[in-house]
């Protein structure tokens, strides 16, 4: 089956989505990141992978810190990086999206970083490049946010070793998190044992079922022996009508407390892929305690990056 983010020998010339990935990909890529892990620890935090290479990172929607690991990975590469102001640039005058890519194309950009609010654009975009170009989707509407979901997976097989025998827990706005979506596919394809949703059946999107997921509208039940938890934020600016009483409401029945936090295991992991609102999905006793693994995640993401620029930096034509 085609596969837009493979060349022909099989390798990863973009990074648009978790879902299709083969496993020896996903696993590639984690093994990489953990070869550059230590680099965060040395005087010179630099490898001269990407020297003489042009990143751009295009930024269509607000994120301060998946942009700023995206600068200091490619940084670490010995990169060029460039960062559009979007909302100075030429889009916001009428130009279209496409032509925006044409032009640094002809300023010989060698990989793009796109978030953008319409989901597929990354898509839209790896379609048009030249063959050396290479295209890295940081989140495209509600769709996908495939290095956020590696991240996570290096953070997992980090502390537990091992996927296989693991039950995974996401819980909160899943209908409209395009975190969860990535995550699920990346879990699914890496051969954890379960993966549930848990939340309100406003927030649970159909179909989750078909993807392998079993869903759950208590905390109680679908926190029961979980080995990890994976956080979601609200996603109030992507809601459409009332599908939520109140954030109190919300908090008083899905929000991760130390009560809650009982029902899985004694050694589960606690994971949020930011910003966090604390008192809303999480209490700040979990997300400061031992089980939290949080800022670990954002650590393990400038290397997961990093091994993502330089796999398809890499990748032939």
């Amino acid at each position: 089956m085609y596969n837009p983010q493979l060349n022909r020998h099989g390798e990863l010339t973009h990074l648009l989505t978790t879902e299709g990935l083969p496993r020896d990909i996903l696993t590639h890529i984690l093994d990489t990141a953990s070869t550059f892990v230590p680099l965060a620890a040395r005087d010179v935090k630099k490898v001269p992978l990407l020297r003489g290479k042009s990143v751009f990172n295009l930024f269509f929607e607000n994120s301060t810190r998946t942009r700023t690991t995206f600068e200091i990975a490619a940084t670490r590469l010995s990169a060029d990086v460039f960062n559009l102001n979007i909302n100075a640039s030429s889009t916001s005058k009428g130009e279209t999206l496409l032509d925006t890519i044409a032009n640094l194309m002809a300023m010989q950009a060698d990989i793009f970083v796109v978030r953008h609010e319409a989901s597929g654009a990354p898509f839209l975009i790896a379609k048009h490049v030249a063959p050396d170009v290479h295209v890295i989707n940081a989140g495209d509407g509600r769709h996908a946010h495939p290095t956020q979901a590696l991240l996570d997976m290096y953070t997992i097989r980090h502390f537990k070793k091992s996927f296989s025998d693991l039950t995974v827990a996401i819980v909160g706005d899943v209908l409209h998190s395009r975190v969860a979506r990535s995550n699920i596919h990346a879990l699914t394809t890496l051969g954890v044992a379960e993966v549930r949703a848990i939340g309100p059946l406003t927030l649970l999107p159909s179909g989750l079922d078909q993807m392998g997921v079993k869903t759950f509208t208590r905390m109680e039940d679908g926190l029961r022996d979980a080995d990890v938890i994976i956080m979601l934020r609200l996603q109030n600016e992507r809601m459409r009508g009332a599908l939520l009483p109140s954030s109190h409401e919300y908090f008083k029945h899905y929000g991760l407390t130390e009560k809650k936090l009982a029902f899985a295991k004694p050694d589960v992991l606690v994971m949020h892929p930011g910003p966090m609102n604390r008192g809303v999905e999480i209490e700040s006793a979990v997300a400061d305690g031992p089980h939290s693994v949080i800022l670990n995640q954002v650590t393990f993401g400038i290397a997961v990056r990093m091994a993502v620029m330089s796999i398809v930096a890499g990748a032939s034509a």
